[in-house]
């Protein structure tokens, strides 16, 4: 299954409305009918490489293993804390006393 490929400019574009709009990185997402997690890998892209960042077209290079491993882990790295996130809202919102 081949995901839709987004250009340099529309993933610089999107970024900046998450640091200009005042709005969440997920209603940004939903409002452009994208994955909130590809919208939060593409700002962490952005703010490690800055200009240079969506170099090619969608399709990145394999590394070494080592540079694969450890893009794995950072990977489920993000992700981990992402339901982490999740479950603290769940629980401060569950945790309300009911009306």
């Amino acid at each position: 299954m081949a995901g839709r490929v987004y250009s340099k400019e529309f993933k610089e574009q999107a970024v900046l409305l998450t640091e200009s709009s005042g709005k969440k990185v997920g209603e940004i997402a939903n409002d452009l009918g994208i994955r909130e997690n590809m919208l939060w890998r593409w700002k962490k892209e952005f703010r490690e490489a800055g200009v240079n960042s969506f170099p090619g077209h969608g399709n990145r290079q394999q590394g070494t293993d080592l540079e694969e491993e450890n893009r794995r882990l950072k990977q489920e790295l993000l992700d981990v804390k992402m339901e982490r996130d999740i479950l603290k809202k769940a629980v401060a919102i569950f945790s309300k006393p009911q009306k």
